[in-house]
C-alpha cells in the first residue's frame, strides 16, 4: 500500500458536500502526517479525537454500527452523485472509459478501507480509538436514515472488507447502484418540495407510513385499477395519469402510499406537491427527468376554488406545453371532488355576460380530462363497513363477541364521521388503547 493517500487524485468521486467530505479530507492528511516532526504531535492527537467525535456523531444521527470508518466510506460512495453512479442505478454495469476512472478512485478508496490506525494511535497516544472500530448502536432512530437504508449501508461496508481485489470493491458498488440506486433518490422511497434561497430542492421525507395496499380492506375493484396502471409504468409500458376520487376516508391517500411501499423496489420514487408549488413543477421534473428512475408526482387532496387559477400551471405540466411531459414521470391526485375545480349555481348567471362561456367552462373541466385514469373510491354500506371492522378486529387480536363488536361499531361510526375505513381503523384503533384492553 502507498504511504501517501491520495484522496486529492479521486477524479469521478469528487465535490463531496462539506460537512461530508471534510472528514475524509482530515483523516486522509492523518495518514500522511501524522509521523512529521514538523508538526505538533498535540495538534495532530487533537486532529484524530476530533475525527473519532465526529464518527460517533454520525453513528447517532445515521444509525451506524460496526466499523464507523467503513460506514463512512460507504455512506460516501453511495451518495455521491456522479456521471457513473446515475448511469448505472437501477440499470447496473456499463460500458466505455468510465470504468477505468471509476476503478482509479476504487483504487484509492481500497486503501482507505484497508488502512491500519495502530501505528498512527501508538504515535499520537491516542485512547479510545476502538469505540468506532466495533460500534454498538443504541435502539433510537437514526436522524437521517430508517432501519432499511442503515442496514445496507452497513452491510455494504463489511462486503467491501471481504473484497480483496479494487475490481471485487467495484463490482459490488456497482451492484449497490443497480438494486438500490444512488443518492437520496436511490436511498428514500418518497420525497417532499422545499424553496429557499438557492431555489428548488426535492428533500427525503424520512420517514413514510408503512402501508402495503394488502393492508386496505375492502374497495379491491379500485386498487386493481391503481395496481394495473403503476406496473405499468414501472415496468416501461404505456401509463396514464391517474386521479383517485371519491368520499374521505376511502383509502385514496393510504393507497398511494402503499404503492410507495410495493414498488419501491422496482425504482418507483414518489413526490408530494402542494398547490402553492404548482409554480414550481418544471423546476421539479427538470431534476428528475434524466434520471433512471420512475417517478409520481403526488397531489393529495386536490381541489380548487373558482379563483384560483393554480389548476393552469398543472394542465400546461400535465399537458401542453412546449416540452413533453418525460416518460418517466405521472401525475397521482386524489380529491373528495370529481370536477376538481369547483362550480357554483352563480356560474350559470355568470355565463349568460361571458360571450364565450362554453371556453370558459371547458378549461375548468379539461384539467380532469388529463387524468387518463380515474378511480372512484365510494363509502362502504353498513354491510361493508361491518366486513372492513371484522377483518381489522381478527387483524389487530381484538377479542370481542361478535355481535357487541358490531353494536360498539355502529355507535362509534354514528358519532365519528360515518361508513369509512378510516372509521373502522379508527373504532379498532379505540379498542386497542383502551385500559381494560381488549387485544390478545
Amino acid at each position: 500500500m502507498n504511504e501517501t493517500m491520495r484522496e486529492q487524485e479521486l477524479i469521478v468521486y469528487k465535490d463531496f458536500e462539506e460537512n461530508e467530505g471534510s472528514l475524509l479530507y482530515d483523516m486522509s492528511w492523518l495518514m500522511d502526517h501524522y509521523k512529521d516532526e514538523y508538526y505538533n504531535q498535540e495538534d495532530m492527537a487533537g486532529l484524530l479525537y476530533d475525527c473519532i467525535h465526529r464518527l460517533l456523531e454520525m453513528a447517532g444521527n445515521h444509525g451506524f454500527y460496526g466499523n464507523l470508518w467503513h460506514c463512512y466510506l460507504s455512506n460516501l460512495l453511495v451518495n455521491n452523485e456522479n456521471s457513473y453512479s446515475k448511469a448505472c442505478e437501477i440499470r447496473g454495469a456499463v460500458e466505455g472509459t468510465i470504468n477505468k476512472a471509476v476503478l482509479h478512485d476504487i483504487i484509492i478508496f481500497k486503501e482507505l478501507f484497508d488502512y491500519d490506525f495502530s501505528d498512527m494511535v501508538k504515535i499520537l497516544c491516542v485512547d479510545g480509538f476502538e469505540l468506532i472500530t466495533d460500534y454498538i448502536s443504541s435502539d433510537s432512530e437514526s436522524k437521517v436514515y430508517n432501519s432499511r437504508i442503515r442496514e445496507r449501508i452497513c452491510s455494504l461496508a463489511v462486503k467491501f472488507t471481504q473484497d480483496h481485489t479494487p475490481e471485487e470493491m467495484k463490482e459490488t458498488l456497482t451492484e449497490f447502484y443497480k438494486d438500490y440506486g444512488v443518492g437520496k433518490f436511490g436511498l428514500h422511497k418518497a420525497f417532499r418540495v422545499v424553496r429557499d434561497e438557492e431555489g428548488v430542492k426535492i428533500v427525503p421525507i424520512q420517514n413514510i407510513a408503512h402501508v402495503y395496499l394488502g393492508d386496505l380492506v375492502g374497495y379491491e375493484i379500485p386498487k386493481r385499477k391503481l395496481i394495473e396502471n403503476t406496473e405499468a409504468f414501472v415496468e416501461g409500458r404505456k401509463a396514464n395519469n391517474c386521479l383517485l376520487f371519491g368520499d374521505a376516508g376511502t383509502g385514496k391517500s393510504s393507497s398511494i402510499k402503499g404503492i410507495a411501499n410495493e414498488y419501491y423496489e422496482k425504482g418507483l420514487r414518489i413526490i408530494e406537491v402542494y398547490k402553492h408549488q404548482f409554480q414550481d413543477l418544471n423546476d421539479v421534473i427538470t431534476q428528475i427527468k434524466n434520471r433512471n428512475y420512475k417517478f409520481i408526482i403526488y397531489m393529495d387532496d386536490l381541489s380548487f376554488e373558482d379563483f384560483e387559477i393554480e389548476y393552469k400551471y398543472l394542465k400546461a405540466v400535465i399537458e401542453g406545453g412546449l416540452e413533453k411531459k418525460p416518460k418517466n414521470v405521472l401525475i397521482y391526485a386524489t380529491s373528495n371532488r370529481r370536477h376538481l375545480v369547483r362550480e357554483k349555481f352563480s356560474d350559470k348567471e355568470e355565463r349568460r355576460d361571458d360571450l364565450h362561456a362554453g371556453d370558459t367552462v371547458q378549461e375548468k373541466l379539461s384539467l380532469v380530462a388529463r387524468f387518463g385514469v380515474t378511480i372512484f373510491f365510494a363509502a362502504p354500506d353498513k354491510k361493508e363497513f361491518q366486513n372492513i371492522v371484522r377483518i381489522l378486529a381478527q387483524r389487530y387480536g381484538v377479542k370481542m363477541p361478535e355481535e357487541e363488536l358490531m353494536l360498539e361499531a355502529n355507535k362509534w361510526e354514528l358519532a365519528h364521521g360515518g361508513l369509512s375505513g378510516r372509521t373502522a381503523q379508527q373504532f379498532i384503533d379505540y379498542l386497542l388503547g383502551r385500559k381494560e384492553s381488549t387485544c390478545q
